[in-house]
C-alpha cells in the first residue's frame, strides 16, 4: 500500500505533501476502507475520556467497546511483521481506584501480543497532596507475530554509558553504540506557559515530545515502511516519521488540529529545506 493508493480509496486528503497524508476523518469508518495488511507500524494516543476539550466522554464500558473496536481494525491493517504503539493515561473507577491506566484495562482484550510495557517519566506535571505526583505515562508495545517483529536496538542505544572501557576477558564489555535504553524513558514534556513553554509547542493541550515518537519509529520501523496516527492531534507522529524517511498517514476529527498539524509539517519541511539549501555552497566548494 502507498500514499497514491490510499487516496484512491479515501479520497483526496485535507493535506498531501511528499510522503505524508492528513485525512479530517473519522478514523474508524476511514480504517474500515483500506486494505489488509497496509501498515507496518501504528503508533498513537487516542483521547483518554477524562474530559478534555476535544472528546466527549463516555461511560467506561462504551469508551473501552469503541477502543477495542478500531483497535481490532489496527490489528487487521498491520503487516505480519508489525508493530502497534499505544499510548493512553489513567482514568478514575468509582469505589475501585483513584488513577488507574487505561492499557492495564485493554491489554488482554486486543488481538495483539504485548511484548512490554514502557514507562515515559517526565519532569512536569500535577503536585500531589495526598498522593504521588504524577510523572509517567504508559505504552504498551504490542505485535502482531511474537516471533516475527522488528526491534532495531542499535538505532535506539543510549550513547550515555557509565564505564564505557570496561573490559571482560581483555574485550570492551559495552556495545561501541551504547547501552540499551530499558524500559523506562525520560524525556521532558511538552510544556505551556509564558516562561517555560517548549519550543514545539503548539495550542494542541495534548503535546506529545517529538523524542518519545523518534524513539518508537526508530525502533520498530525502517526507513521506507508506511507508518499510520489514526489520532493525529497535533501531528506529532508525522514530524517524527518524516524526519526519518517514513512515509506517514494520520487521521484527525477536529479540522483545527488537522491545521496545527499542517503547519507543523509544513514549517518543519520549509526548515529542512532551507538546511538542506544553506549546506549545498558547502558540500560543492
Amino acid at each position: 500500500m502507498n500514499l497514491t493508493e490510499i487516496i484512491g480509496i479515501l479520497g483526496e486528503p485535507y493535506f498531501k505533501t511528499q510522503n505524508c497524508l492528513i485525512y479530517n476523518l473519522d478514523c474508524l469508518e476511514a480504517l474500515k476502507k483500506i486494505p489488509s495488511d497496509s501498515f507496518k507500524l501504528t503508533v498513537t494516543s487516542p483521547p483518554y475520556n477524562i474530559g478534555k476539550e476535544y472528546e466527549d466522554c463516555l461511560p467506561l464500558n462504551q469508551y473501552l467497546s469503541w477502543c477495542i473496536e478500531w483497535i481490532q481494525e489496527i490489528f487487521r491493517l498491520t503487516n505480519p511483521n508489525g508493530a502497534f504503539w499505544l499510548n493512553l493515561g489513567y482514568t478514575s473507577i468509582p469505589g475501585s481506584a483513584k488513577a488507574i491506566p487505561i492499557p492495564y484495562l485493554l491489554w488482554d482484550k486486543i488481538p495483539f501480543y504485548l511484548i512490554q510495557e514502557i514507562v515515559w517519566n517526565y519532569g512536569a506535571g500535577v503536585a500531589g497532596k495526598k498522593f504521588f505526583s504524577p510523572r509517567n505515562e504508559k505504552f504498551l508495545w504490542y505485535v502482531k507475530d511474537p516471533n516475527n517483529y522488528i526491534f532495531n536496538l542499535d538505532e535506539i542505544r543510549d550513547p550515555n554509558v557509565k564505564y564505557p572501557n570496561q573490559k571482560k576477558n581483555g574485550k570492551i564489555k559495552v556495545n561501541p553504540l551504547g547501552k540499551n535504553p530499558t524500559d523506562v524513558w525520560s524525556f521532558p514534556k511538552v510544556t505551556s506557559g509564558k516562561n517555560r513553554a517548549s519550543k514545539e509547542r503548539t495550542s494542541h493541550p495534548a503535546q506529545f515530545p517529538v523524542s518519545v515518537i523518534d524513539r518508537i519509529i526508530k525502533a520498530s520501523s525502517n526507513q521506507g515502511d508506511l507508518i499510520l496516527d489514526p489520532f493525529l492531534g497535533s501531528g506529532t507522529s508525522a514530524i517524527a516519521a518524516l524526519s526519518l524517511n517514513r512515509p506517514v498517514i494520520g487521521f484527525e476529527i477536529k479540522p483545527e488540529y488537522c491545521e496545527i498539524a499542517t503547519q507543523r509539517i509544513q514549517n518543519h519541511l520549509e526548515e529542512i529545506n532551507f538546511i538542506q539549501t544553506s549546506l549545498l555552497p558547502l558540500i560543492y566548494n
